[in-house]
């Protein structure tokens, strides 16, 4: 299966940060959040990235988990307190993959396929559940100037 195949069978759409994405679930059920905000409890998508494509620099105001299903290993990068780390989300143990990994709530994080070739299809889960106005794209010129020891790595995970 080519990753057009899995896009065409799971009708995903292009997603804002890059990729390709179909929401999956919406919890019926709701809840305040501690800022005052209503939410679903949880809501999941399908998510694919392909090639060089990426999930550019972002954060959202809620634990996200993701879960690896097929192809190939997928690289997320995450910026805590001011440091990077890599979690690898894939099939092979053996090598430190994982087959399923937490970003948490406000933390700054991108994806892209390890190899760049190939594609990967993974599901993430956001509790509370996700809503666009909790996400923030990164913005180049003020990420760098928060983190100026991360500069190369803002610029390869954040549009010009």
């Amino acid at each position: 299966m080519t990753a057009q195949d899995t896009i065409d069978q799971l009708h995903l759409l292009p997603h804002p940060e890059g990729g390709y994405f179909r929401e999956t679930y919406r919890s019926a059920d709701s809840l305040t959040t501690n800022s005052g905000q209503h939410r679903s409890v949880s809501t999941a998508i399908y998510y694919l990235l392909e090639n060089e494509d990426k999930s550019h620099l972002h954060r959202i105001k809620s634990d996200e988990l993701w879960f690896f299903h097929q192809g190939q290993a997928l690289e997320i990068v995450c910026i805590a307190d001011g440091q990077p780390t890599t979690i690898v989300l894939g099939p092979d143990f053996s090598r430190g993959e994982v087959p399923q990994a937490v970003v948490p709530a406000h933390t700054w994080f991108a994806a892209r396929l390890q190899s760049q070739t190939g594609y990967a299809l993974v599901s993430c889960t956001v509790a509370p559940g996700f809503d666009f106005a909790d996400f923030e794209l990164a913005q180049r010129a003020a990420l760098s100037a928060e983190f100026p020891h991360l500069a190369g790595l803002i610029e390869q995970f954040t549009k010009a």
